[in-house]
């Protein structure tokens, strides 16, 4: 990768070039074989970005006419702040990419989306065995110290 990337919304014809990546990102976290996601949930999650009713978006990093990275963010409202809360729900760059900047320049990105949509805070979560992503976060943002609880129902 020698040009700097463009960080930018995903468009419609990105499809072919942001699943790699969004497969990816899915295998990264286990989501892979039987285990995969159904493919009614990526279908979903890709209408979600160009539906102006979600509150979902998608940013893509975008090098030599190659998408190498993603952020798909939301806005949720909270009962600790009048406007919505961003949350940074998926963050992936290729393996050629990593080291290079690209995360934190995603991350920055959605940090501006954030701010322009009037929204106070942006947050997100990570595996705590995600140690190469969390040195990158926490020269980012600040650790909340809140731990993650989760029951499937």
């Amino acid at each position: 990768m020698t040009d700097v990337p463009t960080i930018r919304a995903i468009i419609r014809e990105d499809y072919e070039r942001w699943l790699p990546l969004w497969d990816g990102y899915n295998a990264f976290y286990g989501r892979s074989g039987s285990t995969a996601l159904p493919p009614e949930i990526t279908a979903t999650t890709w209408a979600r970005f160009f539906d102006a009713d979600e509150p979902v978006h998608a940013l893509v990093a975008e090098s030599g006419g190659e998408l190498i990275g993603l952020a798909h963010y939301l806005y949720h409202r909270a009962t600790t702040a009048i406007a919505p809360l961003c949350y940074l729900n998926d963050l992936f760059t290729s393996e050629s990419a990593r080291g290079k900047g690209v995360g934190r320049a995603l991350i920055e990105a959605v940090y501006a989306e954030a701010r322009q949509a009037g929204s106070p805070r942006v947050y997100w979560q990570t595996h705590e065995t995600n140690t190469t992503a969390q040195a990158l976060y926490d020269k980012v943002a600040d650790r909340s110290g809140f731990i993650v609880y989760r029951k499937t129902v």
